[in-house]
């Protein structure tokens, strides 16, 4: 009896193990896991929002400042090349003024009657004007007898001529000027160019018909006496 009692016993557990509900556990387990790593991804996002809204509040605030220092820059170049100017400008009137003061002693003595002494004075304010500009790199252009250049020369009139060669400057009617490799006022010249056909027929013609006249001319010089006497003009003997 006791056997049969044992077994009788084991089939019941068995039984009741059986049907026992399944254990809820492991889906609480992955769904606190999800929640976990969910929570994880939004921590992760926060701080990366944060650190690029931190970025950007750098970022505005560098390119504020490196706006203020163009502006503060650009206001300090203004400065510096008026300041500059201002510096060559007194410069130069400073080298200008000894020239101004040597023509106000010339007119001081305008009374004087040797006119010889007014061109030399003239002359030595020019050279010193001269030995100014030259301290400024400022220089003339020597044009006459040198070929037409577009960069240097400006082109008032043409002159036939064979004097010359064509495209070259005759005259100088304006000199120009250079300041250091630039072109500071061209020079206003006067250019060569050939003969034409007609200038040169019409000079010829002029040269043969004044050899003409001049022979007419010197053969009615050299009418003598006797001439004279045919055409019916009494001779003087210088009897009385």
């Amino acid at each position: 009896m006791s056997g049969d009692d044992g077994k009788d016993q084991g089939k019941e557990a068995l039984e009741i193990d059986a049907e026992a509900p399944p254990d809820s556990a492991a889906p609480q387990e992955l769904a606190s896991a999800e929640d976990t790593a969910r929570t994880h991804q939004v921590e992760a996002l926060s701080t990366q929002i944060e650190q690029l809204q931190k970025e950007k509040k750098e970022t505005y605030d560098r390119l504020l400042r490196t706006a203020a220092d163009f502006d503060n820059f650009k206001k300090r170049s203004r400065k510096e090349a008026a300041e500059a100017e201002e510096r060559g400008r007194t410069a130069l009137l400073k080298e200008l003024l000894p020239a101004v003061d040597n023509l106000e002693r010339a007119l001081a003595h305008e009374s004087t009657t040797d006119p010889g002494a007014i061109l030399d004075g003239v002359r030595l304010v020019l050279k010193q004007l001269g030995a100014t500009l030259e301290k400024f790199d400022v220089r003339a252009i020597e044009s006459t007898g040198k070929a037409f250049d577009p960069a240097l020369h400006e082109a008032i009139s043409q002159l036939e001529t064979d004097e010359h060669p064509a495209g070259t400057v005759t005259s100088e009617l304006q000199k120009g000027y250079t300041i250091g490799k630039k072109l500071l006022r061209p020079a206003l010249v006067v250019v060569a160019k050939p003969v034409s056909r007609a200038a040169a027929k019409s000079a010829e013609g002029e040269e043969d018909g004044t050899g003409a006249r001049g022979a007419e001319k010197g053969g009615a010089d050299r009418t003598g006496p006797h001439d004279a006497i045919a055409g019916g003009e009494p001779e003087d003997t210088g009897d009385i």
